[in-house]
């Protein structure tokens, strides 16, 4: 059973694939202004999953019919509603580096207690904090 690459490489193709994943993490990491740790665990226990995960996440931060930062405050309302307290942290950091302002966030954050309650606005707690 192969570790890291598939094929008759060995080796090389090990490197190369450790390669990749470096400089993925790094281009996803640029655009994001941070690396999620998840990233780089995933990056190491399977290549092709962040592969796929770059490939959504592009879509997300790049504009299209709608732009980058209204799909990132929707992710960030998706997160909240899911109750992952880590996610909304990292979609917050995501929305400040794409230009989001501290009024559009809390004007989000009414949304957020309107559709999804007391506890989505209270999964945002660490997010919040880096508004200050």
């Amino acid at each position: 059973m192969e570790e890291h690459g598939e094929g008759c490489c060995g080796g090389r193709q090990e490197e190369h694939g450790d390669l990749e994943h470096e400089e993925l993490l790094e281009s996803m990491s640029e655009k994001l202004g941070f690396t999620p740790h998840i990233l780089e665990i995933l990056g190491e226990l399977d290549s092709e999953s962040l592969k796929k995960y770059n490939r959504c996440n592009k879509k997300l931060l790049s504009d299209g019919a709608l732009p980058a930062k209204t799909k990132i405050l929707v992710a960030l309302a998706v997160v909240a509603a899911k109750q992952c307290e880590r996610c909304t942290v990292v979609q917050m950091q995501s929305a400040l580096k794409n230009g989001a302002t501290k009024e559009e966030i809390m004007e989000l954050m009414d949304v957020i207690f309107i559709t999804s309650g007391a506890p989505a606005v209270a999964a945002c707690r660490d997010a919040l904090k880096l508004l200050k």
